[in-house]
């Protein structure tokens, strides 16, 4: 089997832009942190503390995304030194590396976008039940 050095070479624009996705992602929640925060200070409900320790662990997970896209471009890049170099088997196992690195933060941006999810159906839950119960719905 040969791998050409083109191929780890593939992974560099969609990687490229994944951990773009992320950088945004955090940056959008670090900003929603910081208001629930100014707003704990003012009134502590435990609702609000709720919401930041949820956006917490995004914070968290989505630092594992980036950390896992990070390693995929590293792995990559020595996958496509390695096969410069004609050492095709370490190569081949570096691009694996690399493709393994992709699928972990995958599936991590998956789990996060999940919590993010079930929070927002929480939150419209909530909505929702008080607009029932103006109308009269039970």
């Amino acid at each position: 089997m040969t791998l050409h050095i083109e191929t780890p070479a593939l992974l560099f624009s969609a990687t490229s832009l994944i951990l773009l996705a992320y950088t945004n992602r955090f940056l959008t929640i670090a900003q929603i942190v910081r208001g629930l925060k100014n707003n704990y200070d003012e009134v502590k409900t435990k609702s609000i503390l709720l919401q930041i320790k949820s956006l917490n662990l995004r914070l968290s997970l989505i630092r594992y995304m980036q950390l896992f896209g990070v390693l995929c471009l590293f792995l990559s890049v020595f996958a496509m030194l390695s096969l410069f170099l004609e050492q095709q088997v370490m190569g081949i196992y570096l691009f694996g590396s690399s493709l393994l690195c992709l699928l972990i933060s995958l599936g991590i941006s998956f789990w996060e976008i999940s919590i993010s999810v079930t929070a927002l159906r929480l939150h419209l839950s909530d909505i929702t039940a008080i607009e029932d119960k103006n109308n009269g719905i039970k």
